[in-house]
């Protein structure tokens, strides 16, 4: 897994690059590829969201499939966080960036194993994994 720093990137990076393997791991077993974790501002991720989404708002996650990444060292695909948004989202929803972190990474990551929450057949399996998954990120 590849991570790429940006501004201010929290101290317990290893966390979320577990949460990306655990993910991967339960989700999809097969994936032997490269996953990127970008954390980022609104202003980027506004900015790729308008470019590939054709929405010129930020959101707080993104993901994007790159490829098969059944073997060592082929993509997979990029999950982008926005640290702005993880930070306004921990305050509202009276959790620690850390554990926002986590819940946005691990949906990010869902998505780019074929989970899609708009779906309504896949909403509530994606929801249930997402909760399980963060609580097994959070040690709880």
């Amino acid at each position: 897994m590849f991570v790429r720093r940006s501004r201010a990137v929290p101290a317990r990076l290893e966390a979320l690059k577990r949460a990306v393997l655990r993910t991967l791991a339960t989700a999809a077993p097969h994936v032997r590829g490269d996953v990127s974790l970008v954390l980022t501002s609104d202003a980027v991720i506004r900015s790729l969201n308008r470019r590939y989404r054709n929405r010129d708002v930020p959101t707080d996650v993104l993901a994007f499939e790159l490829g098969e990444g059944a073997n060592p060292g082929e993509p997979f695909g990029d999950v982008v966080v926005s640290l702005d948004s993880a930070r306004r989202q921990a305050r509202a929803y009276g959790a620690t960036l850390h554990e926002e972190l986590l819940r946005l990474i691990i949906h990010g990551t869902l998505h780019l194993c074929g989970y899609d929450h708009h779906e309504r057949r896949h909403a509530a399996r994606m929801h249930a994994l997402t909760r399980r998954l963060l609580k097994e990120a959070s040690g709880g």
